[in-house]
């Protein structure tokens, strides 16, 4: 199945909580989260007066929300879990920091893209460099110590721009650094599940792959 392409806040309404899709919308009194609490589609509302959800709906559902907040598709998540098996410590821990580790999400927590979707498009078009080579990747791992920079001809983008000056009103991630003056930043260690600003309860994603 290929990557998702209708509307974002429909995502959100589906998981019942804001996964900040949306650069701006999020923000405002407009988000549909809040005017439609309940499920997108003619049944949503009903669904919402249903009995109360099986242990199986509950690990589905919070795999649904972090696999959407980080913009993966199905195989991706699954190649991704399938590669933390190996590491110590806790399964759910791991895979977080490795969704965490993508390129294009480490862009957005720069603040250099306003949405984890629009940092894919500026990794796609070739407007980020890794250690001072152009990656074109979303899906590439950064490792700590590695330097992301944008190109110097794309500093001047008005989705970038905006980005960063909503960016600078958040306090930064302890785990990365970033030099607003020249537009990039590195990893300075693996990142750690308390320093993951998401709401999600991890370890229902690892029970359900452990069937």
């Amino acid at each position: 199945m290929g990557r998702y392409t209708g509307p974002s806040c429909r995502q959100c309404r589906r998981e019942g909580t804001k996964l900040f899709l949306k650069a701006t919308k999020c923000f405002t009194e407009k988000c549909p989260v809040e005017r439609r609490p309940y499920a997108p589609g003619q049944h949503g509302q009903a669904t919402a007066r249903r009995r109360k959800a099986s242990e199986y709906s509950k690990q589905l559902r919070e795999k649904q929300k972090i696999k959407r907040i980080y913009g993966v598709s199905e195989g991706q998540f699954r190649t991704t879990y399938a590669k933390i098996q190996s590491l110590p410590g806790m399964p759910g821990h791991n895979l977080l920091a490795a969704l965490e580790s993508r390129l294009d999400n480490i862009v957005y927590r720069m603040g250099f893209a306003g949405s984890r979707k629009a940092a894919r498009q500026l990794i796609r078009h070739r407007h980020l460099e890794v250690n001072g080579k152009i990656v074109d990747v979303p899906s590439f791992v950064v490792l700590p110590g590695q330097e992301v920079r944008l190109r110097t001809a794309s500093r001047e983008l008005v989705g970038v721009t905006a980005a960063m000056d909503q960016a600078s009103l958040g306090a930064p991630l302890s785990w990365l650094a970033v030099d607003r003056d020249t537009f990039s930043g590195r990893m300075l260690e693996r990142p750690q599940r308390a320093s993951i600003p998401i709401a999600a309860q991890e370890q229902l994603v690892v029970e359900l792959y452990s069937k």
